[in-house]
């Protein structure tokens, strides 16, 4: 079982964008959100994956990830999620050490921007982009599983 320690925040300004090395188009729906768990499905490009997390605990949770193939994603959001409820643009940044991923949203969630840093530990404090806004760690209005049906962007 994998574990991810991640914090999220709201990106106040574009300079993300001329910092990035790379960025890619993500799709994800999902196909359980339910109790304990989420269950996602993900394609970016030529490839995909399913996705199981647990319930978050502040920055921490459990998470199980496999790669599929991109026929079987396609056939299970079909199936079972009803299309793709999550599109967004990644960014990668790399800030003093640290590898940043932002997302911005598009469709009904488009101007909203979320930016994320995996940690080794809980107590890591990564250098803060002057891109970083508010910390929404651990809000449920900002988990990509409650954005997948929320039909607009959260209000602050």
């Amino acid at each position: 079982m994998g574990k991810e320690i991640e914090r999220k925040f709201l990106v106040i300004n574009r300079m993300y964008e001329e910092m990035a090395a790379e960025s890619f188009p993500i799709k994800q729906a999902y196909i359980a959100k339910e109790g304990e768990a989420t269950v996602r499905i993900r394609v970016s490009g030529n490839r995909a994956w399913l996705t199981v997390k647990g319930r978050n605990k502040g920055a921490l949770r459990s998470e199980w990830e496999y790669e599929i193939p991109v026929r079987e994603a396609e056939e299970m959001v079909a199936e079972l999620a009803g299309g793709w409820s999550v599109e967004k643009e990644r960014y990668i940044v790399e800030y003093e050490g640290w590898k940043w991923e932002v997302d911005s949203f598009g469709g009904v969630l488009s101007g909203l921007i979320i930016a994320e840093i995996e940690m080794p530990s809980a107590e890591s404090r990564p250098p803060l982009p002057a891109f970083i806004g508010k910390e929404v760690t651990g809000d449920v209005r900002y988990y990509n599983s409650v954005l997948a049906t929320a039909g607009s962007r959260p209000e602050d």
